[in-house]
């Protein structure tokens, strides 16, 4: 008789998380005592919740007694359709295209365990490199194999695409993407919406269109706000939103990460397939959380205050970066996607740190080997999510060690 105890063997297939190799790598750092520490590695928002947001959670606390509805309230599935026809100008049926979900972590992760076939030969997931590590995970544990597309310098880091063959598409049964990108802050034209789409149409794919950062973006004007996979299916003629699901979150559009609230919204019938899951999978969002969310979803000024305050940072941050680094401003996001002097971003995490005190995040950590290169090595992430005061402390002790490291190191914006 067997003593093993039985474990789902997919587990030993997960790679540790970025933060976790991050750890083992810093671990014997001592970092600079004569300075305090500023992380710009965490992408975890650090503006002020609102207080309308506070306020709601407060006045529905009798809801802790009342079990909730997977579904969602149709006050809140309505607050959500409705911030979708002002931000995106669609209709968006409430009762059917619409779910609430525990933020689009959760979400991303589990709508692969809904769509994934793991008895089709060769099922596979296809990810954009760099990428959130959740697209990786859910494909492994739901039975498939990832496959890669790299970002391309040329394009401001945006996924090609053109990198996946036609024997992969063939068998792909979900693809992420992610706009605007992490780490990058690509935004998906409209061009790239339809090539993914027609492929979408020739092979059944699902697309899993990530779009949390949609509401941090810098650009004034009719088309600075990022598009939306909603809006591509639309303008391409695609109003039932055929396999396509969008996911979208309040964490950081209304600084609430703790708050785990978020929606999919898209085709009907997966609408219907996730929901079924959902229901067994537990995670129904607290009555509180949910009124919460309608007070959030209903309000645009805290977003537009909130907007305004990264652009402040980027706008500061960026130019003083760019004198000795390689850096732009991204399409859209909180992220900087910096290029070192010697390409080893590791290396310069390390170096940071013990002598500045400044933690930022090895983008060849955040990326997979694919197509013979690590698209994010030699380049790191920074989150500038602290107050302005406190990035641009930490751009200084950047620079400052840039210098120090590579006197000779000059960026697209040195003098």
């Amino acid at each position: 008789m067997s003593t093993t105890t039985p474990v789902n063997p997919r587990l030993a297939l997960l790679n540790p998380y970025p933060f976790e190799r991050l750890r083992a790598l810093t671990q014997d750092i001592v970092p600079n005592p004569s300075l305090t520490h500023i992380s710009l590695g965490l992408g975890e928002p650090r503006h002020p919740a609102p207080k309308l947001v506070e306020e709601a959670l407060m006045a529905n606390l009798k809801g802790l007694s009342n079990y909730p509805s997977t579904l969602g309230t149709p006050a809140l599935r309505n607050s959500i359709a409705g911030w979708i026809q002002r931000r995106y100008g669609l209709t968006v049926d409430p009762a059917t295209q619409i779910l609430p979900v525990i933020g689009s972590r959760e979400a991303l992760f589990s709508l692969a365990q809904v769509v994934i076939d793991p008895t089709r030969p060769g099922a596979t997931v296809v990810c954009p490199n760099p990428f959130y590590q959740i697209y990786e995970g859910a494909a492994l544990l739901a039975g498939a194999t990832p496959a890669f597309a790299n970002s391309d310098p040329a394009r401001n880091f945006a996924a090609d695409w053109s990198q996946i063959d036609e024997a992969t598409w063939a068998r792909t049964q979900l693809l992420y993407v992610c706009s605007p990108g992490n780490p990058t802050g690509a935004v998906m034209p409209l061009s790239e919406w339809e090539t993914l789409f027609e492929l979408s149409d020739r092979h059944g794919f699902v697309i899993a269109s990530d779009e949390c950062y949609s509401e941090i973006y810098f650009r004034e004007g009719p088309d600075a706000a990022p598009l939306s996979g909603l809006q591509a299916a639309v303008q391409l003629g695609r109003p039932d939103f055929r396999n396509l699901i969008a996911l979208s979150s309040l964490s950081k559009r209304s600084n609430v990460p703790g708050m785990r609230s978020g929606f999919v919204a898209g085709d009907a019938a997966w609408i219907k397939r996730f929901l079924l899951y959902r229901t067994y999978h537990g995670s129904a969002m607290s009555p509180m959380v949910q009124a919460a969310s309608v007070a959030a979803w209903n309000d645009e000024a805290h977003v537009v205050e909130n907007r305004a305050q990264y652009r402040a940072k980027f706008a500061a941050v960026t130019p003083l970066l760019a004198q000795v680094l390689d850096v732009a401003l991204p399409d859209a996001g909180f992220y900087l996607w910096v290029g070192v002097p010697d390409g080893d971003d590791i290396g310069f995490a390390q170096g940071l740190l013990a002598q500045y005190n400044v933690g930022v995040l090895p983008g060849s950590l955040l990326a997979r080997e694919a197509h013979g290169i690590n698209p994010g090595a030699g380049r790191v992430r920074l989150a500038l999510v602290a107050e302005q005061a406190e990035c641009l402390e930490a751009a200084e002790r950047i620079v400052a060690y840039t210098r120090s490291r590579f006197p000779d190191a000059r960026g697209p914006g040195a003098r």
